[in-house]
């Protein structure tokens, strides 16, 4: 007993630390998987800890189940709009893009290090794939707000493209161990099934699960388990008939997902903290595997393997396979350098451990060597390299926090809460004033926290910085409401400087744009509406930021609709025009 009480002691401890390690990292500016990697190293055998683990069995186990809740958590928070965007490119990325990667740093590792060319090609497989859990904890906290295509290329991309990385694994390993069996027939029909029944029982668990959420009543707290647990059975069962799990359960979390109940709300708050507990666990286990002394023994040959696959291996790999969807190379560049690694590597290089491949323990030490340059090298610099490649947009204002009420499976009252941010238009007025201009019946205010205490609505009563008020708010209000919270006059600059002095309506004629201006345009483009005009000067889909230039001005898309439409158009002016409007 007190052994039990001893490893439940163990447990809470680590997976302590490794939260109250967030706040470190956050000074330190080091992604947070960096810090669980390095209190599970501490607690090690040649950490402070001294804790004997080297069950590669167990972890696999961990890192697999781990990667399920992650990958599960990461299609909840996919949405329908990122497919319609980015799926094609993605999906060639996550194929050739990985097959690409594999054979130029293969070729690499075998020159360099001396290998046997099938050992240099396995770990080139084993570090080839993007990470899903990587892609999806670190975008989504790096603090800067990518355009929409670059960042649903990246998070889908990382999603779909484990099937093929597993896939490489296991058929260089079987190359290996037993080449006179190794027929390529054979590892095609392993590609299929591993891919089809991924993306079949995907969408079957996804349906099933989604019906369930919006037909069963249950308590709140055990939606995201229902989801968990399915999500579970969806990826076990997709293993076992010889499919992608990781697949499988990616999709069935873009269904449920994207199919919003009475249950969403809850769900994706409790899958927030699996998740996270999901990707601690992980890490702490795997820093509790590695000896940091083996580490170092081949450091300088990870250190060049890594500096090839982010320097050429992975650039080379994105360019041939995405350069004809109309990408800008700035785009190209940071979807090369965001190719982070992370779990997925170190679980695929505990498989040669497992199977008795030779010499498989300097596969694994080089893997996490890589995994950690990269999580430590491009995490860290995530929204450096953004800024510097401009593939950002602004800010967009949004709710502090939002709560839902269903009134039945399909009706529900959205409650927002937006903060009064100093210098705003809103500060000194009523809460009401705020929105009458609105539908007033629709929306209108309920709450006011002022230092967390609520306040009375009176006539008198003002609205202050840091103030918190809650609003009743129709959907297509919600954005309307929040700009007014927040935007100032330096926020109001930034935009301007970005999308242009003046928003123009994209059903505008461009003939009229072009007599204000005296632009030159064909005649077949001037009886073209703003939206088809940029539409047909522009390659590929159009998202929030892109550009089209018209002589010495510059249109750029600022707003869409809830389907990816146009909703407005900035008109950027070159000097001393700008008045002419």
């Amino acid at each position: 007993m007190d052994g039990i009480n001893s490893l439940f002691l163990l447990t809470g401890l680590l997976l302590f630390l490794s939260v109250i390690s967030t706040t470190l990292s956050a000074r330190l500016g080091l992604p947070l998987l960096l810090m669980f990697l390095g209190v599970g190293m501490l607690a090690g055998e040649e950490g402070i800890g001294g804790i004997q683990f080297d069950s590669f069995v167990t972890a696999t186990l961990i890192g697999q189940l781990a990667l399920a809740v992650i990958l599960l958590d990461g299609g909840l928070r996919t949405s329908m709009e990122s497919f319609r965007i980015a799926l094609k490119p993605a999906a060639v990325l996550a194929s050739w893009g990985v097959i690409a990667t594999v054979a130029l740093l293969g070729a690499f590792a075998t020159f360099y290090m001396g290998l046997d060319w099938r050992f240099g090609i396995l770990m080139a497989a084993i570090v080839g794939s993007t990470d899903a859990g990587a892609v999806f904890s670190l975008l989504r906290n790096s603090g800067v707000r990518l355009n929409q295509r670059v960042q649903a290329t990246l998070e889908i991309e990382s999603g779909a493209n484990d099937p093929m990385a597993i896939f490489l694994v296991t058929a260089l390993i079987a190359l290996t161990m037993q080449p006179e069996k190794a027929g390529v027939g054979a590892f095609l029909l392993m590609l299929v099934q591993q891919m089809g029944f991924g993306m079949a029982m995907g969408y079957v668990g996804g349906r099933v699960l989604a019906r369930m959420v919006r037909r069963l009543h249950l308590a709140e707290g055990l939606y995201a388990l229902l989801i968990v647990s399915g999500g579970l059975l969806v990826f076990a069962f997709t293993n076992l008939i010889g499919g992608s799990g990781f697949l499988a359960v990616y999709l069935a979390g873009i269904l449920v997902g994207n199919r919003r109940s009475h249950a969403t709300e809850h769900v994706l708050r409790v899958m927030d903290g699996l998740a996270w507990l999901a990707q601690a666990s992980m890490f702490v286990v795997l820093g509790l595997l590695v000896t940091p002394t083996r580490l170092l023994e081949h450091g300088l040959d990870a250190l060049l393997i890594a500096a090839f696959l982010m320097l050429v291996a992975r650039p080379l790999a994105v360019w041939s396979s995405i350069w004809k969807f109309g990408y800008s190379r700035r785009e190209l560049a940071y979807i090369s350098w965001v190719g982070l690694r992370g779990a997925v590597p170190i679980t695929l290089a505990m498989m040669p451990l497992m199977m008795g491949v030779p010499n498989a323990r300097l596969l694994f030490d080089v893997a996490f060597a890589v995994v950690i340059l990269s999580l430590l090298i491009q995490g860290a610099t995530i929204p450096v390299v953004a800024r510097w490649l401009r593939v950002t947009v602004p800010p967009k204002p949004e709710p502090a926090d939002s709560r839902e009420i269903w009134l039945s499976e399909s009706t529900s009252v959205p409650l927002l809460a937006y903060e009064v941010v100093a210098d705003s238009d809103v500060e000194g007025m009523h809460p009401d004033e705020v929105a009458q201009d609105l539908d007033l019946l629709a929306t209108r205010c309920f709450a006011l926290i002022r230092n967390h205490e609520r306040q009375l609505l009176s006539l008198d009563t003002r609205l202050q910085a840091g103030d918190i008020a809650w609003y009743i708010v129709p959907e297509e209000q919600v954005d309307t409401l929040a700009k007014r919270f927040a935007e100032t006059g330096h926020s109001l600059s930034l935009n301007q400087s970005f999308f242009g002095e003046f928003v123009v309506n994209p059903a505008s004629l461009a003939g009229d744009l072009a007599d204000a201006y005296g632009l030159v345009l064909s005649e077949e483009e001037r009886r073209l509406t703003l939206r088809s005009l940029f539409k047909k000067r522009f390659e590929g889909v159009p998202v929030e930021g892109d550009r089209v230039a018209i002589g010495d001005f510059v249109l750029t898309l600022k707003e869409t609709d809830g389907e990816g439409g146009m909703k407005w158009l900035g008109l950027k002016c070159p000097a001393g025009k700008g008045l002419a409007f």
